[in-house]
């Protein structure tokens, strides 16, 4: 018998652990054409040829006023894989208020806005997004070195006030996991390009990632295992 690739058996393990498809579901999945969130949609096209498959599934890819149309050649591969898909343009800067500085933050609150109204408006209960491992991580150390806190994106985030699911399937999946797959499959290279890139934290809390870990995955999965094994007798 023909084993899973590890990408999937990741994923599934996540699925498993955090309960994140559940019977009836319908799910959203961002699509923004990088090797991310193209990973997880390819899982959802082959999960949904699964026998055991009763979950519904659609890509949607925010166009944004500034930014490059999405690759032709991931709209090819998903029509290969037979994923439903749509492509949604939005005027991100028309937003921006006075003395307001456009940002990736602005604008990924934006897109994330926007996927939420599609998500409610027709009818999806769950929204899936592409962040990894290093996506957790690299957000832990941002939250604990710039607002003093411990907390991180969660696998599973239930809103309080819309009536969506926030899921994150590659939760234990590490970039350099994904990086090697999407050369494999074909599908590596498309990063956002726009002239308002300002992630400055991000790259350098990427850089102490490193620095903690060798790069070794392994180390990584033992910092994510810390943020649930939480000893209250060792700290103040």
């Amino acid at each position: 018998m023909k084993r899973e690739p590890k990408l999937s058996s990741l994923i599934d393990k996540a699925v498993f652990d955090y309960k994140l498809l559940q019977k009836g579901d319908r799910i959203l999945v961002g699509a923004s054409g990088g090797k991310d969130s193209t990973s997880l949609i390819e899982y959802f096209a082959e999960r949904s040829r699964r026998p055991d498959c009763d979950f519904e599934y659609k890509a949607l890819f925010i166009k944004s006023d500034f930014s490059p149309d999405f690759p032709e050649n991931l709209s090819q591969l998903f029509t290969q894989w037979n994923v439903p898909f749509e492509k949604l343009e939005v005027n991100v800067l028309e937003r921006v208020k006075p003395g307001q500085k456009m940002s990736c933050y602005w604008c990924a609150t934006q897109r994330r806005t926007e996927l939420i109204n599609y998500a409610i408006k027709n009818g999806f209960n769950k929204i899936a997004l592409g962040h990894h491992l290093d996506d957790i991580l690299e957000t832990l150390i941002m939250n604990m070195t710039e607002k003093g806190e411990l907390s991180t994106m969660s696998p599973l985030l239930k809103y309080d006030k819309y009536p969506v699911t926030i899921i994150r399937p590659l939760y234990y999946v590490a970039e350099d996991s994904i990086k090697a797959h999407s050369v494999e499959k074909g599908f590596a290279g498309f990063t956002c390009t726009c002239s308002y890139q300002d992630n400055s934290a991000r790259k350098l809390a990427r850089q102490k990632l490193e620095f903690l870990t060798d790069g070794e995955v392994a180390k990584k999965y033992h910092l994510l295992q810390a943020i649930k094994n939480v000893q209250p007798q060792y700290l103040p």
